[in-house]
């Protein structure tokens, strides 16, 4: 008998159904997930999905395409259908709930998860989810773990493929964590469910199954490449070749810059490219373009991203203003204190969003008089940075001032 009545209606408007399933299939379901699979008329999933459910479908199954759609038009093309979507474990981590949810409005999915991967993992090691870091590398490039790797920190990443743990092993080899301990534990939930561990230094595991989760448990030595917490990351962190924002400098610039969640900084004359790094580093939400004008200088920008754990880093070739043409919009700009082109920073301005920041150094009179101007006609924040460092003088010591830097800071209205 058809539901009446406000909550009948919301109910029959939830057209798409979308069922986690794990390695058991059809054993761990719910009844409710098998109702609903086996009333749906269409049944979308991965091959290895639609076998696992095997005759619990009766509408039509329907396997992803290769390459994956991510628009979901095969499904949203069934708008006011009864359609289920089956999806790996949770479908809001990582999953295939996150993709629809983009295209279908709340009201009308409903939604049956099963526990995640992740939570599997945690399960079987017996490990507190809230005190680990959790990662997704299925897809991405394993330097994303680099910001993650610091001493007794416990991780589980999700992998993309069975070749996926020897890669991390030596990558932690490289940056001297191969002390650290990891575990591969394959096909979780399902009869095939093993798990195995090794030091990554001495990795000699191979022939994983695809559906794997790697545990770390993260030990180093003196030597170890450690990325901190904090803004200002040591110079040598960063190839260069001078042209770099100093650790000191760059952590009062960055204060100034005031990351917040999900914004994009616009890094002009970005040199090493540790500031826009940086301002990734905050979190992984965080996006930053890097604009530069020497090849040279780009292609390490490049490099340094991937080393310091933010290959999302886009690099943008090329002499500004020019080169800011059709870049998205701002929510912050950084100038860096070798330039002195007042279109440059006319064009930051006018590219900037209202209520965004922008922020310039200059370290050249010509700069500084910019600075200065534009301070005058548009207000914000001037900030004078004089720095010394103790140097050799004989056999003694004494200090030696760096070039001092005038920050100019402004919130655009």
């Amino acid at each position: 008998m058809p539901a009446e009545g406000p909550r009948g209606a919301e109910l029959n408007s939830r057209w798409l159904t979308v069922v986690g399933i794990g390695e058991d299939g059809v054993a761990g379901l719910s009844d409710e997930a098998k109702r609903r699979i086996a009333e749906a008329e269409f049944v979308f999933g991965g091959k290895r999905h639609l076998a696992l459910i095997g005759s619990l479908a009766k509408g039509e199954a329907r396997a992803w395409p290769t390459p994956f759609d991510a628009d979901m038009r095969d499904v949203l093309a069934l708008a006011g259908r009864k359609v289920c979507v089956l999806a790996s474990g949770d479908p809001f981590f990582h999953g295939v709930g996150v993709t629809l949810a983009r295209k279908v409005p709340s009201q009308e999915m409903r939604v049956i998860p099963a526990p995640s991967a992740i939570s599997l993992a945690a399960s079987r090691l017996g490990w507190a989810l809230q005190d680990i870091e959790t990662i997704s590398l299925h897809g991405h490039p394993i330097d994303l773990i680099r910001p993650l790797l610091h001493p007794c920190i416990r991780i589980l990443a999700l992998t993309s493929d069975g070749d996926a743990p020897a890669a991390i092993a030596r990558l932690l080899t490289e940056l001297d964590f191969g002390a650290s301990r990891l575990t591969v534990l394959e096909a979780l939930g399902g009869p095939n469910e093993k798990l195995r561990s090794a030091q990554a230094d001495a990795f000699d595991l191979a022939d994983f199954n695809p559906l794997n989760v790697l545990a770390l448990e993260i030990d180093s030595n003196p030597q170890a490449r450690i990325l901190p917490l904090t803004s200002g990351l040591a110079d040598h962190l960063f190839e260069h070749d001078g042209q770099i924002t100093k650790r000191e400098v760059r952590a009062v610039t960055l204060s100034a810059l005031a990351p917040r969640r999900g914004e994009l900084l616009w890094d002009i004359g970005a040199g090493s490219g540790s500031v826009g790094i940086e301002w990734m580093l905050a979190h992984p939400s965080m996006r930053a373009i890097a604009i530069e004008a020497d090849p040279v200088r780009a292609a390490r920008i490049g490099r340094n991203a991937s080393h310091c754990g933010v290959p999302g880093l886009v690099v943008v070739e090329g002499s500004a203003p020019k080169a800011l043409t059709r870049l998205d919009t701002p929510d912050a700009i950084f100038i860096g204190g070798g330039g002195s082109d007042a279109g440059v920073l006319g064009a930051a301005i006018k590219a900037l969003r209202s209520g965004g920041r922008l922020v310039a150094n200059a370290v050249t009179l010509e700069m500084e008089t910019l600075l200065l101007s534009r301070h005058a006609s548009l207000g914000g924040d001037l900030t004078r940075i004089a720095l010394s460092r103790v140097t050799p003088v004989g056999s003694m010591q004494a200090w030696r001032p760096a070039m001092p830097v005038t920050q100019w800071s402004w919130v655009k209205p």
